[in-house]
Protein backbone atom coordinates (compact mmCIF):
# COMPACT_ATOMS: atom_id res chain seq x y z
CA UNK A 1 0.00 0.00 0.00
CA UNK A 2 1.46 3.88 -0.66
CA UNK A 3 1.80 5.30 2.50
CA UNK A 4 1.92 8.92 2.45
CA UNK A 5 3.09 10.73 5.83
CA UNK A 6 1.26 14.42 6.88
CA UNK A 7 1.89 14.51 9.92
CA UNK A 8 4.94 16.15 10.82
CA UNK A 9 3.37 18.47 13.31
CA UNK A 10 3.54 15.26 16.01
CA UNK A 11 7.13 14.32 14.67
CA UNK A 12 9.22 13.94 11.43
CA UNK A 13 11.67 11.77 9.75
CA UNK A 14 15.18 11.66 10.99
CA UNK A 15 17.60 13.91 8.62
CA UNK A 16 20.05 11.15 7.09
CA UNK A 17 22.99 13.73 8.15
CA UNK A 18 21.84 13.48 11.81
CA UNK A 19 21.77 10.35 11.71
CA UNK A 20 25.25 9.48 10.39
CA UNK A 21 26.09 12.29 12.97
CA UNK A 22 24.77 10.25 16.22
CA UNK A 23 26.27 7.03 14.97
CA UNK A 24 29.62 8.12 14.61
CA UNK A 25 29.15 9.38 18.41
CA UNK A 26 27.46 6.09 18.97
CA UNK A 27 30.37 3.96 17.71
CA UNK A 28 33.20 5.90 18.57
CA UNK A 29 32.27 7.92 22.15
CA UNK A 30 30.69 5.84 25.22
CA UNK A 31 32.63 8.00 27.99
CA UNK A 32 30.75 9.67 30.98
CA UNK A 33 30.70 13.51 29.77
CA UNK A 34 30.90 13.62 34.24
CA UNK A 35 34.45 11.89 33.95
CA UNK A 36 37.46 13.49 34.15
CA UNK A 37 39.51 11.13 32.55
CA UNK A 38 40.45 11.43 28.44
CA UNK A 39 37.36 9.18 27.22
CA UNK A 40 34.77 11.29 29.49
CA UNK A 41 36.70 15.22 28.34
CA UNK A 42 36.41 13.65 24.85
CA UNK A 43 32.51 13.53 25.44
CA UNK A 44 32.04 16.49 27.26
CA UNK A 45 33.29 18.28 24.55
CA UNK A 46 30.79 17.10 22.11
CA UNK A 47 27.94 18.33 24.30
CA UNK A 48 29.90 21.66 24.75
CA UNK A 49 30.21 21.65 21.07
CA UNK A 50 26.56 21.28 20.60
CA UNK A 51 25.62 23.61 23.08
CA UNK A 52 27.75 26.27 21.15
CA UNK A 53 26.38 25.74 17.94
CA UNK A 54 22.72 25.65 19.58
CA UNK A 55 23.44 28.92 21.29
CA UNK A 56 25.19 30.55 17.86
CA UNK A 57 22.15 29.99 15.90
CA UNK A 58 19.70 31.40 18.40
CA UNK A 59 22.18 34.15 19.05
CA UNK A 60 22.63 33.55 22.70
CA UNK A 61 25.56 32.93 25.01
CA UNK A 62 26.41 29.07 25.46
CA UNK A 63 25.50 29.33 29.43
CA UNK A 64 21.87 30.24 28.63
CA UNK A 65 21.02 26.98 26.74
CA UNK A 66 19.93 23.79 29.15
CA UNK A 67 19.34 20.23 27.38
CA UNK A 68 16.80 18.70 28.21
CA UNK A 69 14.35 15.58 27.58
CA UNK A 70 12.47 17.39 24.66
CA UNK A 71 9.29 19.98 24.88
CA UNK A 72 7.30 19.39 27.97
CA UNK A 73 10.76 19.12 30.23
CA UNK A 74 11.30 22.69 28.79
CA UNK A 75 8.11 23.62 29.46
CA UNK A 76 7.24 22.10 32.46
CA UNK A 77 10.90 23.62 33.70
CA UNK A 78 10.26 27.20 32.71
CA UNK A 79 6.97 27.36 33.85
CA UNK A 80 7.81 25.88 37.65
CA UNK A 81 10.93 27.16 37.85
CA UNK A 82 10.40 30.49 36.85
CA UNK A 83 6.74 30.80 38.54
CA UNK A 84 8.81 29.42 42.17
CA UNK A 85 11.70 31.65 41.53
CA UNK A 86 9.81 35.10 41.69
CA UNK A 87 7.52 33.95 43.89
CA UNK A 88 4.55 34.73 41.64
CA UNK A 89 1.26 34.00 42.14
CA UNK A 90 -0.81 34.88 39.09
CA UNK A 91 0.09 33.44 35.15
CA UNK A 92 -1.79 34.35 32.04
CA UNK A 93 -1.83 32.45 29.27
CA UNK A 94 -4.40 31.20 26.65
CA UNK A 95 -7.00 28.00 26.60
CA UNK A 96 -5.78 26.65 23.32
CA UNK A 97 -2.08 26.39 24.42
CA UNK A 98 -0.32 22.60 24.66
CA UNK A 99 -0.69 20.30 27.38
CA UNK A 100 2.53 20.77 28.65
CA UNK A 101 1.35 24.45 29.35
CA UNK A 102 -1.70 24.10 30.24
CA UNK A 103 -2.07 21.05 32.54
CA UNK A 104 1.05 22.64 34.82
CA UNK A 105 -0.41 25.84 35.23
CA UNK A 106 -3.50 24.17 35.56
CA UNK A 107 -1.92 21.87 38.38
CA UNK A 108 -0.29 24.59 40.17
CA UNK A 109 -3.64 26.54 40.40
CA UNK A 110 -5.23 23.35 42.06
CA UNK A 111 -2.12 22.99 44.05
CA UNK A 112 -2.00 26.57 44.96
CA UNK A 113 1.90 27.82 43.69
CA UNK A 114 -0.25 30.45 41.82
CA UNK A 115 -3.47 32.59 43.25
CA UNK A 116 -4.72 33.28 39.85
CA UNK A 117 -4.60 32.06 36.25
CA UNK A 118 -5.88 34.24 33.74
CA UNK A 119 -6.40 33.43 30.00
CA UNK A 120 -5.90 36.03 27.10
CA UNK A 121 -9.07 36.01 24.62
CA UNK A 122 -8.45 34.88 21.45
CA UNK A 123 -11.14 35.13 18.33
CA UNK A 124 -12.27 32.51 16.11
CA UNK A 125 -9.18 31.43 14.02
CA UNK A 126 -6.84 31.64 17.37
CA UNK A 127 -5.14 34.76 17.41
CA UNK A 128 -4.28 36.61 20.65
CA UNK A 129 -5.99 39.79 21.55
CA UNK A 130 -3.00 41.44 22.48
CA UNK A 131 -4.65 44.83 24.03
CA UNK A 132 -6.77 42.25 26.32
CA UNK A 133 -3.26 40.91 27.54
CA UNK A 134 -1.85 44.60 28.04
CA UNK A 135 -4.99 44.88 29.98
CA UNK A 136 -4.40 41.43 31.98
CA UNK A 137 -1.03 42.96 33.32
CA UNK A 138 -1.96 46.51 34.78
CA UNK A 139 -1.77 45.00 38.02
CA UNK A 140 0.97 45.88 40.35
CA UNK A 141 2.47 42.08 40.98
CA UNK A 142 4.64 40.19 38.80
CA UNK A 143 3.13 38.46 36.54
CA UNK A 144 4.20 35.23 34.49
CA UNK A 145 3.13 34.92 30.76
CA UNK A 146 2.78 31.78 28.66
CA UNK A 147 1.84 32.49 24.57
CA UNK A 148 2.97 29.67 22.36
CA UNK A 149 5.06 30.99 19.14
CA UNK A 150 2.38 28.97 16.93
CA UNK A 151 -0.49 27.00 17.75
CA UNK A 152 0.46 22.71 17.12
CA UNK A 153 -3.24 22.23 15.98
CA UNK A 154 -4.07 25.54 13.65
CA UNK A 155 -1.06 26.65 12.57
CA UNK A 156 -1.87 30.25 14.18
CA UNK A 157 1.42 32.35 14.89
CA UNK A 158 1.53 34.39 17.84
CA UNK A 159 3.91 37.96 17.28
CA UNK A 160 6.55 36.87 19.85
CA UNK A 161 8.18 40.55 19.27
CA UNK A 162 4.66 42.21 20.34
CA UNK A 163 3.97 39.75 23.14
CA UNK A 164 7.53 40.91 24.15
CA UNK A 165 7.06 44.32 24.27
CA UNK A 166 3.94 44.13 26.05
CA UNK A 167 5.75 41.88 29.26
CA UNK A 168 8.88 44.27 28.89
CA UNK A 169 6.40 47.36 29.91
CA UNK A 170 4.65 45.22 33.18
CA UNK A 171 7.96 43.97 34.38
CA UNK A 172 6.71 39.96 33.13
CA UNK A 173 8.38 36.89 32.76
CA UNK A 174 7.86 35.64 29.10
CA UNK A 175 7.68 31.65 28.41
CA UNK A 176 7.46 30.80 24.78
CA UNK A 177 6.69 27.55 23.71
CA UNK A 178 8.42 27.89 20.38
CA UNK A 179 8.04 24.13 19.91
CA UNK A 180 6.64 24.03 16.34
CA UNK A 181 8.31 26.73 14.95
CA UNK A 182 12.39 25.92 16.04
CA UNK A 183 13.96 25.36 13.22
CA UNK A 184 11.10 27.08 10.86
CA UNK A 185 11.77 30.56 11.93
CA UNK A 186 15.03 32.37 12.72
CA UNK A 187 14.76 33.08 16.93
CA UNK A 188 17.10 35.83 18.00
CA UNK A 189 16.73 36.04 21.65
CA UNK A 190 18.26 39.26 21.88
CA UNK A 191 15.51 40.41 19.72
CA UNK A 192 12.69 38.53 20.83
CA UNK A 193 12.63 39.72 24.32
CA UNK A 194 11.56 36.01 26.02
CA UNK A 195 12.97 34.90 28.91
CA UNK A 196 12.10 31.34 28.33
CA UNK A 197 12.32 29.47 24.80
CA UNK A 198 11.84 25.71 24.26
CA UNK A 199 12.86 23.26 21.56
CA UNK A 200 11.96 19.37 20.87
CA UNK A 201 14.85 18.16 18.29
CA UNK A 202 12.36 15.60 16.96
CA UNK A 203 9.75 18.56 15.17
CA UNK A 204 13.07 19.52 13.09
CA UNK A 205 14.14 16.00 11.47
CA UNK A 206 16.09 15.15 14.68
CA UNK A 207 16.42 12.62 17.35
CA UNK A 208 13.08 11.89 20.24
CA UNK A 209 13.66 12.50 23.55
CA UNK A 210 15.89 15.57 23.51
CA UNK A 211 15.03 19.52 23.62
CA UNK A 212 16.64 22.05 25.15
CA UNK A 213 15.62 24.94 27.19
CA UNK A 214 16.88 28.93 26.53
CA UNK A 215 17.15 31.01 29.88
CA UNK A 216 17.50 34.42 29.56
CA UNK A 217 20.34 35.06 31.83
CA UNK A 218 18.64 38.03 33.44
CA UNK A 219 16.32 35.17 34.87
CA UNK A 220 17.73 32.83 37.67
CA UNK A 221 15.63 29.50 38.16
CA UNK A 222 16.21 26.30 40.70
CA UNK A 223 16.59 22.97 39.08
CA UNK A 224 13.17 20.93 38.29
CA UNK A 225 15.33 17.71 38.26
CA UNK A 226 17.79 16.85 40.95
CA UNK A 227 20.82 14.77 41.25
CA UNK A 228 24.46 15.63 39.95
CA UNK A 229 25.83 18.58 38.80
CA UNK A 230 25.15 18.15 35.03
CA UNK A 231 24.03 21.16 32.84
CA UNK A 232 25.63 23.32 35.47
CA UNK A 233 24.07 22.25 38.19
CA UNK A 234 20.37 22.57 36.51
CA UNK A 235 19.60 19.03 35.51
CA UNK A 236 20.59 15.93 37.13
CA UNK A 237 21.24 13.09 35.12
CA UNK A 238 24.05 12.04 32.61
CA UNK A 239 23.43 13.45 29.74
CA UNK A 240 21.61 12.00 26.52
CA UNK A 241 25.17 12.38 24.36
CA UNK A 242 23.88 10.99 21.18
CA UNK A 243 20.27 12.95 20.92
CA UNK A 244 22.28 16.27 22.04
CA UNK A 245 24.49 15.69 19.04
CA UNK A 246 21.08 15.20 16.93
CA UNK A 247 19.80 17.80 17.82
CA UNK A 248 22.50 20.14 17.14
CA UNK A 249 22.92 18.85 13.95
CA UNK A 250 19.10 19.03 12.67
CA UNK A 251 18.80 22.87 14.32
CA UNK A 252 22.19 23.56 12.75
CA UNK A 253 20.84 21.96 9.07
CA UNK A 254 17.58 23.96 9.77
CA UNK A 255 18.96 27.10 9.47
CA UNK A 256 21.36 26.60 6.52
CA UNK A 257 18.45 25.51 4.72
CA UNK A 258 15.33 27.59 6.28
CA UNK A 259 14.34 29.85 3.51
CA UNK A 260 14.36 27.34 0.58
CA UNK A 261 12.43 24.84 2.72
CA UNK A 262 10.06 27.63 4.18
CA UNK A 263 9.09 28.46 0.31
CA UNK A 264 9.18 24.84 -0.76
CA UNK A 265 6.66 24.00 1.91
CA UNK A 266 4.42 26.86 1.77
CA UNK A 267 4.01 25.73 -1.69
CA UNK A 268 3.09 22.01 -0.85
CA UNK A 269 0.21 24.03 1.98
CA UNK A 270 -0.73 26.54 -0.46
CA UNK A 271 -1.52 24.07 -3.44
CA UNK A 272 -3.10 21.18 -0.96
CA UNK A 273 -5.35 24.45 -0.04
CA UNK A 274 -7.05 25.45 -3.36
CA UNK A 275 -7.48 21.76 -4.13
CA UNK A 276 -9.41 20.89 -1.44
CA UNK A 277 -11.58 23.97 -2.37
CA UNK A 278 -11.63 23.44 -5.70
CA UNK A 279 -12.63 19.95 -5.26
CA UNK A 280 -14.65 19.33 -2.39
CA UNK A 281 -17.86 21.80 -1.61
CA UNK A 282 -18.33 23.43 2.24
CA UNK A 283 -14.60 22.43 2.64
CA UNK A 284 -13.44 25.29 5.43
CA UNK A 285 -10.03 25.63 7.20
CA UNK A 286 -9.44 25.75 11.01
CA UNK A 287 -6.68 29.05 12.10
CA UNK A 288 -5.39 31.11 10.08
CA UNK A 289 -4.00 29.82 6.41
CA UNK A 290 -1.81 32.98 5.06
CA UNK A 291 1.03 32.51 5.08
CA UNK A 292 2.13 35.83 7.19
CA UNK A 293 -0.09 34.75 9.45
CA UNK A 294 0.20 30.69 9.82
CA UNK A 295 2.92 28.08 10.70
CA UNK A 296 3.67 27.15 7.00
CA UNK A 297 3.87 23.36 7.78
CA UNK A 298 0.14 22.91 9.19
CA UNK A 299 -3.27 22.92 7.39
CA UNK A 300 -5.96 22.30 9.48
CA UNK A 301 -8.88 21.11 7.73
CA UNK A 302 -12.77 21.32 8.64
CA UNK A 303 -14.83 18.80 6.54
CA UNK A 304 -18.51 19.31 6.18
CA UNK A 305 -20.65 17.16 8.00
CA UNK A 306 -21.09 13.94 7.21
CA UNK A 307 -22.21 10.36 8.22
CA UNK A 308 -19.05 7.94 9.68
CA UNK A 309 -17.66 11.71 10.72
CA UNK A 310 -15.63 9.88 13.84
CA UNK A 311 -13.89 7.48 11.21
CA UNK A 312 -12.35 9.99 9.09
CA UNK A 313 -9.28 9.48 10.78
CA UNK A 314 -9.40 5.63 10.43
CA UNK A 315 -10.16 5.49 6.55
CA UNK A 316 -7.76 8.11 5.60
CA UNK A 317 -5.36 5.65 7.43
CA UNK A 318 -6.83 2.67 5.71
CA UNK A 319 -5.89 4.32 2.16
CA UNK A 320 -2.35 4.82 3.56
CA UNK A 321 -2.90 8.68 4.82
CA UNK A 322 -0.91 9.57 8.23
CA UNK A 323 -2.74 12.70 9.86
CA UNK A 324 -3.90 13.99 12.85
CA UNK A 325 -7.19 15.46 13.77
CA UNK A 326 -9.93 15.75 16.44
CA UNK A 327 -13.51 17.79 16.71
CA UNK A 328 -15.07 19.88 18.47
CA UNK A 329 -16.80 18.85 21.53
CA UNK A 330 -20.18 17.59 20.75
CA UNK A 331 -21.10 16.20 24.16
CA UNK A 332 -20.15 15.40 27.58
CA UNK A 333 -18.81 11.93 26.67
CA UNK A 334 -16.66 13.08 24.01
CA UNK A 335 -13.70 15.87 25.32
CA UNK A 336 -12.76 16.83 21.86
CA UNK A 337 -9.90 19.02 21.02
CA UNK A 338 -9.74 21.63 23.46
CA UNK A 339 -7.98 23.85 20.97
CA UNK A 340 -10.90 23.28 18.54
CA UNK A 341 -13.24 24.05 21.46
CA UNK A 342 -10.82 26.76 22.12
CA UNK A 343 -11.95 28.45 19.49
CA UNK A 344 -15.93 27.81 19.27
CA UNK A 345 -15.37 25.38 16.13
CA UNK A 346 -18.69 23.63 14.70
CA UNK A 347 -18.84 20.11 16.65
CA UNK A 348 -20.56 18.82 13.95
CA UNK A 349 -17.38 18.98 11.75
CA UNK A 350 -14.79 16.76 11.84
CA UNK A 351 -11.02 18.32 11.31
CA UNK A 352 -8.00 16.75 10.09
CA UNK A 353 -4.48 18.53 10.83
CA UNK A 354 -2.00 18.16 7.20
CA UNK A 355 1.22 18.80 8.17
CA UNK A 356 4.61 18.68 5.93
CA UNK A 357 8.26 18.63 5.86
CA UNK A 358 11.16 18.75 3.63
CA UNK A 359 10.34 15.39 2.47
CA UNK A 360 6.76 15.62 1.44
CA UNK A 361 6.24 15.93 -2.60
CA UNK A 362 3.20 17.25 -4.52
CA UNK A 363 2.60 13.78 -5.76
CA UNK A 364 1.76 12.12 -2.59
CA UNK A 365 -0.87 15.54 -1.70
CA UNK A 366 -2.01 14.36 -5.43
CA UNK A 367 -2.59 10.78 -4.00
CA UNK A 368 -3.96 12.33 -0.49
CA UNK A 369 -6.65 15.02 -2.66
CA UNK A 370 -8.13 11.23 -4.66
CA UNK A 371 -8.67 9.69 -1.46
CA UNK A 372 -10.15 12.52 0.98
CA UNK A 373 -12.54 13.15 -2.06
CA UNK A 374 -13.39 9.56 -2.21
CA UNK A 375 -13.78 9.01 1.51
CA UNK A 376 -16.23 12.50 1.67
CA UNK A 377 -17.80 10.99 -1.07
CA UNK A 378 -18.67 7.78 0.55
CA UNK A 379 -19.64 9.49 3.76
CA UNK A 380 -21.71 11.97 2.39
CA UNK A 381 -25.12 13.15 4.13
CA UNK A 382 -28.23 11.64 2.11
Amino acid sequence: MKRVYLDNAATTPLDAAVIAEMTNVMENYFGNPSAIHALGREVRTLVEKARKTVSGLLNASPSEVFFTSGGTEADNTAIRCGISAYGIKHAITSKIEHHAVEHTLNTMLKNGEIDKLSFVNIDEKGNIDYNHLEELLQNNERTFVSLMHANNELGTLTDMIKVGDICEKYNAIYHADTVQTMGHYPHNVRELKAHFIVCAAHKLHGPKGVGFLYVNSNIKIPPMIYGGAQERNMRGGTENVYGIVGLAKALEIAYAEMDQHQAYIQGLKDYLKAQLIAEIPGIAFNGETDADKSLYTVLNVSFPEMDMADMLLFNLDINGICASGGSACSSGSNIGSHVLNGINADPNRPSVRFSFSKYTTKEELDYVIEKVKMVVKQNALA
